[in-house]
């Protein structure tokens, strides 16, 4: 049990049984508001007693009661609350054919930024979320600092490689700009961008958007920026020379949610 839980928390062994392995209460939870069912669930005795309606949720999985001992040396939370689930990898949301809105990740590499952006991804009513190369969105330390954003969020990641990601990921942004999806390039203030970017404000939000936002520290890959027919900045004091792509991420997400909001009350009156 604890060699095979060990295992499905890296990529291959989760490919090769196709499963994703949930840590803790929350993840089951965030599974079922999802609609999905859990295949398996590891629990303690104590968990049960203190979850028995989570648990009737869960009466048509498979049920291993094991002891806190077992999780401590299985997951990878240090201090497991009890409970971890198996879902069947099929279960999670596919990217719909039809993308209003969709956040493109150009090679995100820290676990708790990626985290952030899908979980307020979520929150901005995003379609789907295009990854190419960086952290594994499934592992662990995303699914909890994302709180299980992806459980409900469709996703696609390319690569893993970022000789593999940059050229699928730059095909699915001409394919979106062929759509006539506007394909929203994020940049530093003082780029050198001949076309200097605009205040993220002066965009027309309401449009079909892909916002692309760049890894941590080099920012967006020259090729997909050359992709994008938009572009736009977040303004912001000198004494900083650019925002974590996490920070900066929020209120270009939310005014999205804020413009779409505001143009269906002034049309309702």
């Amino acid at each position: 049990m604890v060699r095979r839980l060990k295992s499905l928390a890296t990529r291959a062994g989760r490919e090769a049984e196709g499963l994703l392995l949930l840590e803790g209460t929350h993840l089951l939870q965030e599974l079922l508001k999802g609609g999905s069912a859990p295949e398996e669930i590891i629990a303690t005795e104590g968990w049960l007693q203190r979850h028995p309606a989570l648990a009737e949720q869960c009466s048509g999985a498979r049920w291993r009661l094991v002891t806190d001992e077992v999780l401590r040396a299985a997951l990878t939370t240090v201090t497991p609350d009890g409970v971890a689930c198996l879902s069947r990898l099929d279960d999670l949301p596919s990217v719909p054919s039809d993308l209003e809105f969709v956040l493109v990740l150009d090679r995100i590499q820290d676990p708790g930024n990626l985290g952030t952006l899908l979980r307020t991804a979520l929150a901005a009513d995003v379609n789907a979320v295009l990854m190419g190369g960086g952290v594994d969105p499934l592992g662990t330390k995303v699914l909890r600092a994302s709180a299980g954003a992806l459980l409900q969020l469709p996703h696609q990641r390319f690569g893993p490689s970022e000789a593999m990601a940059i050229p699928m990921l730059q095909q699915q942004l001409k394919h979106l700009g062929a759509l006539g999806v506007q394909v929203v390039a994020t940049l530093v203030p003082d780029s050198s961008r001949g076309d200097r970017p605009s205040p993220y404000w002066d965009l027309d939000w309401t449009l079909p958007t892909a916002l692309v936002l760049g890894t941590e520290g080099t920012g967006l890959h020259p090729e997909l920026q050359a992709c994008c027919t938009h572009a736009v900045t977040l303004p912001h004091s000198a004494r900083v020379e650019s925002l974590n792509v996490a920070s900066a991420a929020v209120p270009l997400l939310l005014e999205r949610r804020r413009a779409t909001m505001t143009a269906t009350s002034q049309q309702f009156g």
